[in-house]
């Protein structure tokens, strides 16, 4: 069973950058995904970008198309998500998904990752 740890959360003025990183503790050998959900405060969990462990197929959230980018380190077992732009509607615990079984259902469903770590707080303000 894979356990995932997130890093890199903190405070950023709008317009800033930041990088988070979600490393696991196990071997991911199938073409599984990978990705980065959002919540925040009285809202679903959101969508924010996934990528497939061995082909590197990426999708994105179109709240954040364009301005975040996905991206791993397999030799690490390393997630990224590097955040430009940011907003203050960025804010949000941001939360490292793994998928371990076959899923016919959507890249960004929420059922096709079953295992998720504790979130790191990211907080967009002035």
């Amino acid at each position: 069973q894979v356990q995932l740890l997130e890093s890199g959360g903190g405070l950023v003025q709008p317009g800033g950058s930041l990088r988070i990183s979600c490393v696991a503790s196990g071997r991911t050998t199938s073409n599984h995904f990978r990705g980065w959900f959002r919540q925040a405060p009285g809202k679903e969990r959101e969508f924010v970008a996934t990528i497939s462990w061995i082909e590197s197929v990426i999708l994105y959230g179109d709240s954040v198309s364009g301005r975040f980018t996905i991206s791993k380190d397999n030799a690490k077992n390393t997630l990224y998500l590097q955040m430009n732009n940011l907003k203050p509607e960025d804010t949000a615990v941001y939360y490292c998904a793994s998928q371990s079984r076959d899923y016919i259902g959507g890249y960004d469903s929420l059922q096709r990752y079953d295992t998720w770590g504790q979130g790191t707080q990211v907080t967009v303000s002035s």
